[in-house]
């Protein structure tokens, strides 16, 4: 199988836990616009916030872009802890 690093994709603006992709696709990255109140961010591979994870639970800073270059095949879903404003980019 070729891998391919995806640079630009579909984008949602999110501030709550919330799916982003039914079905099979690629997470090009998440930018964390906003932090704060103990901020924490979870990636699932699944449409709901069940295993398989994708990204075990981390604390994002403000202003970064998160380069996170992973396949999945039954869905996306995000889960948010704290005062988080973020756009997951993916394919």
């Amino acid at each position: 199988m070729k891998n391919i690093v995806h640079e630009a994709g579909d984008f949602k603006n999110i501030s709550a836990s919330a799916q982003i992709k039914d079905g099979p696709g690629v997470l090009v990255g998440i930018f964390v616009a906003s932090a704060s109140s103990t901020p924490t961010i979870k990636v699932w591979a699944q449409t709901t916030a069940a295993a398989p994870i994708l990204v075990n639970t981390f604390t994002p800073a403000a202003g970064t872009f998160y380069p996170i270059p992973a396949r999945f095949s039954a869905g996306l879903y995000v889960t948010i802890s704290g005062t988080v404003d973020c756009t997951v980019f993916y394919s």
